[in-house]
């Protein structure tokens, strides 16, 4: 693919092969997701294996349409694929894996190993994604972004205890910024397009895609840019037409639709995630509650806001209803400031944090979101978290509170330990990382560009994070109090409310996470936000 040349990139390492330590990264996270694999079996297990079953069981044209397991296929059709291709060898180690039928519930020690190490094998495409994103930095810039995505502890106990492919699909999105970085524009839409293809959700970057590609790709006037621009079409409907022809030859892309956007479920998950919403609610839940004490006739809702498979939508007692349609607004409303940017001056160094940004409106603002999507924007995140003392103070916070936002996801008592060693293990690398690297660890060079990096930020921010002139990582006092309300909210949950309630109001502990976690991701939007608007 030929395209203009790449943009400046970044002075070369002084480790002329960075693979050798790579794979000693891996082979540390390698070593830490095998001691995971006897951990908490959650329901995606059985997910994912019915997935391999429908795939391997029956044609193509019944994937969708197929409803023996509730656990129907949902994923766009790449991700179809990708478990067919590992039904062939899940037939070869156990047969009943893949059996429709017979291998409902399975739980079979074959099952639960052969699963675990296929997310474990899909991750390497997280490790070249990384690779080849920090290849030209030096050393140092290096192992600090390898230890944030690498040794993350959310993608740990998201991928490796509860079990996804997060790891996997992040890797595709950092190969797409990669490229994007290095000012290969069209090779970057590719890749996006095989993600969307392999999971929808991540369509919430698309308009940062969009805008920043016909802007930065599709120029260098009427011909030359219509003739890219009818490039990266013609890749993108191939892309396309390659996972969602076959459905479309059998006539089943209206039930492929269906099982991708299944809007009736409700606004929230069944664990609220820790966004926008959460706040929604609880004000709707205060009016109606002082309402009805007033004597006025405030009725109780009949829906749920969690409907998990199939229900009505968000009932609101007070304030006024949420539809898909008014999350989608609300997500593009929240992006148009990183659009109106990309669209300004589209610049390569800034992509991954308007992307990450997008990210981010998507999970406070959207529909049915999940709590492990915080991952597609703290894992994107990384790889600005070291250009400047801010950067870092942010990130720390930020992966602080989204990854404890997690620990909900694990509730079996043999699995507390672990989760709680994994963010302070986590917290400590990162804390001893920035603050060697900021304190006078680095080169003069390094020191320079960060000095200029820093001046460019805005200093609305500083009595909150501590920042001043000097490259000391300190957190202010506003921060600190927060993340030491962390520590309240989980001694009150563990340990204080079994012991004061008994079993009474046990959903309490959980939206304590929530709400008080969404004060923490909310101001990290607050300060991305900031930092879009009054960048150049």
């Amino acid at each position: 693919m030929e395209e203009d040349e790449p943009s400046s990139k970044p002075k070369s390492s002084n480790h002329p092969n960075p693979i050798n330590e790579l794979l000693w990264f891996s082979l540390i996270s390698t070593s830490i997701k095998l001691l995971l694999i006897p951990t908490y079996h959650s329901t995606d297990f059985e997910v994912h294996r019915n997935w391999l079953a429908t795939t391997h069981s029956l044609p193509l044209s019944h994937w969708y349409s197929d409803s023996t397991s509730q656990w129907t296929l949902d994923y766009p059709p790449f991700f179809a694929y990708f478990e067919l291709f590992l039904s062939y060898f899940a037939a070869q180690i156990d047969p009943t894996i893949v059996n429709l039928h017979e291998g409902l519930n399975y739980k079979a020690d074959s099952v639960i190993y052969f699963q675990r190490i296929t997310v474990m094998v899909s991750d390497l495409v997280l490790h070249y994604a990384i690779y080849r994103i920090t290849r030209n930095l030096d050393s140092t810039r290096r192992r600090l972004i390898w230890v944030l995505v690498i040794w993350s502890p959310a993608l740990l106990i998201v991928d490796h205890i509860h079990f996804q492919y997060n790891g996997f699909l992040l890797g595709l999105l950092l190969i797409s910024i990669s490229a994007l970085i290095e000012g290969r524009d069209l090779m970057g839409g590719f890749f996006f397009a095989v993600l969307l293809c392999f999971k929808h959700l991540f369509a919430v970057a698309a308009p940062v895609y969009f805008v920043y590609l016909l802007r930065h790709y599709c120029r260098g006037g009427l011909f030359k840019g219509f003739g890219r621009l009818l490039a990266m079409g013609l890749m993108v409907v191939l892309v396309f037409a390659v996972a969602f022809g076959p459905f479309l030859y059998y006539d089943q892309m209206l039930q492929v639709i269906h099982r991708m956007f299944p809007f009736g479920r409700g606004l929230c998950h069944a664990y609220w995630a820790p966004n926008f919403w959460v706040f929604y609610i609880m004000i709707d839940k205060a009016l109606a509650f002082f309402l009805r004490r007033l004597g006025f006739n405030v009725l109780r809702p009949a829906g749920s806001f969690t409907s998990g498979l199939v229900g009505d939508s968000s009932p609101f007692a007070v304030l006024p209803q949420i539809t898909p349609l008014v999350t989608f607004m609300m997500v593009f409303f929240a992006i148009s400031p990183c659009l109106f940017k990309a669209w300004k001056n589209p610049q390569p160094r800034k992509i991954a944090r308007w992307i990450a940004y997008a990210y981010l409106c998507g999970f406070l603002f959207g529909w049915h979101v999940h709590e492990k999507a915080t991952l597609h924007f703290v894992i994107p995140l990384a790889i600005n978290a070291i250009d400047s003392v801010n950067d870092a103070k942010h990130y720390f916070l930020l992966s602080t509170v989204s990854c404890y936002s997690l620990f909900p996801l694990l509730f079996e008592a043999r699995e507390y330990p672990i989760k709680v060693m994994l963010l302070l293990v986590h917290c400590i690398l990162m804390w001893f990382g920035f603050s060697s690297f900021f304190s006078g660890s680095t080169n003069t060079t390094s020191k320079k560009v960060l000095q200029k990096k820093t001046d460019e930020m805005r200093r609305s921010d500083e009595h909150v994070m501590g920042i001043s002139d000097k490259e000391q990582v300190a957190i202010g006092w506003i921060c600190k109090s927060y993340l030491l309300g962390l520590v309240a909210v989980e001694i009150w949950g563990q340990f204080l409310h079994p012991f004061i309630f008994r079993e009474e109001l046990p959903f309490l502990p959980l939206m304590l996470v929530s709400v008080y976690t969404a004060f923490g991701i909310m101001y990290s939007w607050i300060l991305q936000l900031n930092w879009i608007i009054m960048s150049s």
